[in-house]
């Protein structure tokens, strides 16, 4: 373990959209997907469960669409992950990941035994969904469908139920995995209920556009680009210049570490076979 300097790399965008079903959920997420992509949708990607709705907004430019089929297992939206990553999107739109919820909210109802320990059964599967979105070197902007929240109050000696707002269908506390969660009301308009990049989380309301996407995309790549470093480590044909990029990334070694050794090592090879080859055809004195 080493004590460093705090410095942010670039990242890629995890976030979530929910709101009540026509709130312009699907819309919204599109014309973010727009900005995080320099307006090229053919780089983006909708996983559809929303029974084909993605092809209502086919008008903002050329998008790719999976269109899943029930049941929406966490196997199944991996799947469909997987396939948008080997096909080179930059942004996945996951619409909406509610319904993978719901589809463990009646596995966990129909097994049989004890309800308590049969969430080791479904724990696990959840975990291995949320990883799959958190680890993928992408953009994601996962939907999730709202319902309205109650509490019960003692008033008066009665317990009285009171509306404390909207609750998204999906496992309690999914919204700390995602950088931005943006709450979208009935009238389209956007708050931000969770913000750590502080680009809205002061703003008052306000209706979502491409330029949401564009403000996060510059926010992304405002960090270190380790994949940048990893490139120019890779190209040094001496010792002196791997030395010069291990010192400006000291910060980054335990990262960096075996890259800086793999280089190291090409460039001793390169020597010796260099000096090899003069020792064969030029001349040498002793």
């Amino acid at each position: 373990m080493e004590l460093r300097k705090s410095e942010r790399k670039r990242a890629k965008i995890k976030m979530a959209l929910q709101g009540s079903s026509g709130s312009g959920k699907s819309m919204s997420a599109l014309l973010i997907a727009k900005g995080l992509s320099n307006d090229d949708l053919s780089k983006v990607a909708v996983i559809d469960t929303e029974n084909g709705s993605s092809d209502l907004y086919a008008h903002l430019g050329r998008y790719n669409v999976i269109n899943m089929e029930p049941p929406y297992t966490p196997e199944k939206y991996i799947e469909a992950i997987d396939i948008c990553l080997n096909a080179g999107m930059d942004v996945i739109i996951l619409d909406s990941i509610s319904h993978c919820w719901d589809e463990l909210i009646d596995f966990h109802s129909k097994l049989p035994g004890n309800s308590f320990t049969n969430w080791n059964r479904v724990t696990p599967r959840q975990k291995a969904f949320v990883n799959k979105i958190l680890q993928s070197p992408v953009h994601f902007i996962s939907t999730m469908r709202t319902k309205q929240d109650y509490v019960l109050n003692l008033k008066n000696g009665k317990y009285v139920p009171e509306k404390v707002g909207l609750k998204a269908i999906q496992r309690d506390g999914v919204e700390y995995e995602f950088t931005i969660v943006f709450n979208i009301d009935s009238k389209h308009f956007a708050t931000a209920s969770k913000d750590r990049t502080n680009l809205f989380g002061d703003k008052p309301e306000f209706q979502i556009t491409s330029g949401v996407g564009k403000q996060i995309k510059d926010w992304c790549e405002s960090g270190i680009d380790l994949d940048i470093i990893k490139k120019n480590i890779k190209n040094c044909t001496s010792q002196d210049e791997l030395n010069e990029i291990y010192r400006s990334c000291i910060s980054y070694k335990d990262i960096l570490n075996q890259h800086f050794v793999d280089q190291q090592h090409h460039i001793k090879n390169s020597q010796i076979i260099n000096s090899n080859n003069f020792s064969k055809n030029g001349t040498t004195t002793n």
